[in-house]
């Protein structure tokens, strides 16, 4: 290969990884924000979510669109056309991370009497750990870390075990307070919402393994 080839395909590996990199990051963003928002009942900084996910959106397409450049102009063979495929995919799953956050910023206004809404108080922690685990398998990514991929995976068990606490502590509470029903289902909606972005991480996670080894993780690591 031509050495102004080489250079040129290194460039658009870098900016693939740039773009994948400026997707996580606004995701991160997005699901702090949304659970700030939810918390708080801020319905402005609600909105603010919903508006930015459009820019999500937009650079799923970029990476669509400079992936298909490189498999077509560049032919990369073995690791190369793994993490162009991996990257393709993980934009795929990020986009619908930053879709989850989106619809929980969507649900702020539904909550009614936050002061006296004792679940409300569940949401956080859950949505940290979930957020933790989109950090580190961006960090994965970008450091082409099988460990620290296999360590996310993991980590889903907690969010998972986190969500049937929350699941079985707003039942009761709606059992015990029928007036906060309508209320209680939007949050559980919520709860959801974060388990599924904790299970989208597990899929990045999976294939910045698969980029970095040529191998999915075993499945007990699933």
């Amino acid at each position: 290969m031509a050495e102004h080839t080489v250079k040129a395909f290194d460039e658009d590996i870098t900016r693939l990884r740039g773009l994948i990199t400026e997707m996580g990051g606004l995701a991160e963003v997005a699901i702090q924000e949304s659970l700030d928002a939810m918390v708080r009942g801020d319905e402005e900084l609600a909105a603010k979510v919903v508006k930015r996910d459009k820019k999500i959106d937009a650079l799923e397409s970029e990476v669509d669109k400079l992936a298909v450049r490189i498999i077509a102009l560049r032919a990369p063979m073995a690791d190369d056309l793994r993490e162009v495929i991996a990257a393709l995919k993980i934009a795929g799953v990020i986009e619908r991370i930053g879709d989850y956050s989106k619809n929980i910023a969507k649900r702020v206004g539904e909550i009614e009497s936050r002061k006296h809404f004792e679940p409300l108080t569940l949401l956080p922690a859950m949505g940290e750990l979930a957020g933790e685990m989109v950090h580190d398998v961006l960090t994965a990514y970008a450091a082409r870390n099988a460990e620290l991929a296999l360590e996310v995976i993991a980590a889903d068990a907690k969010v998972d075990a986190f969500y049937n606490s929350i699941f079985r502590n707003v039942v009761s509470y709606m059992v015990e307070n029928p007036a906060t029903i309508s209320s209680a289902a939007q949050l559980l909606f919520v709860a959801r919402n974060i388990e599924r972005i904790g299970d989208h991480a597990t899929n990045v996670a999976e294939m910045v393994h698969f980029s970095a080894t040529g191998l999915y993780p075993p499945d007990e690591d699933r």
